[in-house]
């Protein structure tokens, strides 16, 4: 018998949904077949619920599931013109061959909605349950997804069969129950230390999960807490549900309902250990919980998160979404999303004071200039780092301003670093000042960064024209030669900057990108710096010392 070329690599590649809900036309592609989390982030009502209800569509039509289409809520209602079946809404399309049987293709998505409430139940009789692939749970994301009961009905069933039609009958109850419910539990107790999953009572009169909750025994569920019910209810349905969806795009939306900060990042990381390896988890969440701890699994395992921003979409017109790289200013709006007022007062984990007067200290023109340049370079690696103007050399060193003590009293736990430039400093000055935590520059000055060769090679490619930047060289070395020539240190490109910033302009016919040199560095140089060219790391490691 010849293999099936079927392979399973269940990971979307792209989504187009056309005259769905609020959708005019949209595609959502980019997406690297190395994503096994990815996180749909925007306020309410930007169109993440309606974009995995077109992907619940277009998977019952996929494996003709009739029924159950409503004009008035599914299509794109313009005028009296209405989509009036599930077809040509919208595709999905895979990394890999795509799914042909009909065991693939009722098992290719998996959604969960929003709307999640089974307060209470009890089983008083248990009976064969069919296959979860054959089941229809909702029609519309927008009705109730209560699925504990069933879950425990098909969870006592299958353990039944486990222990009598696949493994030896000689199983002691104890190892039946730890085979029921051991991983369960032991996820549970990842979120709630203090609540174990003990029994399933029996399935046959009063049958209901219960736990051991603190001292109490023989908790029931109907009494956990609104959080304890919602965490529970996915964690079990992701493990029942994983049995047969083995090679499946899991949709979940709002899995952070009812729960407090500190358990939706936990809850994540549950999440995504129990989806099976070659499989996808797609989150819409709210929660800067859970889009903390999705970045902190994207620093662990690079590529294997992928972050779709909705925010300030017009989805009247046509739209592509692509991955982002959550900087500083998605995580902004991920703060104003999640915290609405509080935003502003979400503070930064490290502080860096380096050098540069803002306009309250009397600058003019191009305040901030060192900070703004630091916070552009680093705002993606290091979204949680703010750096921030202290003034000269002499006051970043003795923190004349006191930001240092304000900052810390202000910021519980907050790191402060305070950065200055080389300048003449000798070797044993820069020692000393290491010694009192203050960091040193390894080069005189941030100009010199930024006007680095290998930044105005870059400039050079992306002004398409990779073919002057042996002129651009040439013309800043005769700019640092003339500034030599009137008296300056060989190393100071701040002296040579206004003549490398004529040049430029005039071999790239620049415009708009900045009136001076100093915001030519802010708009322009400043962007070019990035991770993996050389003078990134050089200045990596003078910001934040060698890496790890």
């Amino acid at each position: 018998m010849m293999e099936s070329p079927y392979a399973p690599l269940m990971k979307v590649k792209k989504i187009q949904v056309r005259q769905f809900k609020r959708f005019t036309d949209l595609t959502i592609e980019g997406l690297p077949d190395t994503a096994r989390l990815v996180m749909l982030a925007g306020p309410n009502g930007s169109g993440k619920s309606s974009l995995f209800e077109a992907m619940h569509s277009w998977h019952r039509h996929s494996w003709k599931r009739t029924g159950g289409w409503d004009p008035g809520y599914h299509s794109k209602l313009q005028g009296d013109e209405a989509v009036r079946s599930w077809g040509n809404t919208g595709t999905v399309e895979f990394h890999g061959e795509p799914p042909t049987t009909d065991d693939q293709r009722r098992k290719a998505i998996y959604v969960r909605s929003a709307y999640r409430n089974d307060p209470e139940f009890q089983v008083g009789s248990l009976s064969r349950v069919e296959s979860l692939l054959t089941e229809t749970r909702v029609n519309r994301l927008i009705d109730n997804d209560a699925a504990v009961g069933r879950n425990y009905q098909r969870m006592a069933s299958q353990g039944l069969e486990d222990v009598y039609e696949r493994e030896s009958a000689d199983v002691t109850m104890g190892q039946f129950r730890e085979r029921t419910i051991g991983e369960i539990r032991n996820s549970v107790l990842r979120l709630f230390p203090n609540l174990e999953l003990n029994s399933l009572g029996n399935p046959l009169t009063h049958g209901t999960f219960r736990f051991t909750k603190g001292s109490a025994a023989g908790f029931l569920f109907k009494n956990l807490s609104g959080g304890e019910k919602a965490a529970f209810d996915l964690i079990l349905d992701l493990i029942v549900a994983r049995r047969e969806y083995d090679d499946t795009v899991y949709c979940i939306d709002e899995p952070e309902a009812h729960m407090n900060a500190r358990l939706q990042g936990e809850l994540l990381s549950v999440l995504y250990s129990l989806v099976p390896k070659n499989c996808q988890l797609w989150l819409a969440t709210h929660s800067i919980g859970m889009m903390r701890r999705a970045r902190d699994i994207s620093v662990e395992q690079p590529g294997t998160v992928a972050f779709i921003d909705f925010e300030d979409r017009d989805f009247d017109v046509v739209q592509v979404l692509e991955p982002v790289q959550p900087n500083r200013a998605f995580w902004q709006r991920a703060y104003t999303v999640a915290l609405d007022d509080l935003a502003a007062l979400v503070a930064p984990s490290r502080v860096i004071i380096c050098e540069g007067a803002t306009t309250a200290m009397g600058a003019k023109g191009n305040a901030n200039l060192d900070s703004d340049c630091y916070n552009t370079i680093f705002e993606q690696e290091f979204p949680e780092t703010k750096f921030l103007p202290g003034g000269n050399c002499s006051a970043v060193e003795t923190d004349r301003l006191a930001l240092m003590e304000s900052i810390q009293a202000l910021v519980s736990g907050a790191v402060v670093v305070r950065l200055i430039d080389r300048d003449d400093h000798s070797a044993v000055d820069v020692e000393e000042k290491r010694k009192q935590g203050i960091r040193v520059l390894t080069r005189r000055n941030i100009e010199s960064y930024l006007y680095d060769d290998e930044v105005l090679t870059a400039l050079c490619a992306e002004k398409g024209r990779p073919d002057v930047s042996p002129n651009l060289l040439d013309a800043k070395r005769d700019a640092v030669a003339a500034a030599i020539a009137r008296g300056k240190p060989s190393d100071d490109a701040k002296a040579a900057a206004g003549e490398i910033f004529n040049a430029a302009r005039k071999l790239l016919d620049i415009t708009g990108g900045g009136n001076d040199p100093r915001t030519f560095m802010r708009a322009t140089l400043a962007p070019l710096i990035k991770p993996g060219m050389k003078v990134y790391e050089d200045l990596y490691r003078d910001v934040f010392g060698e890496r790890r």
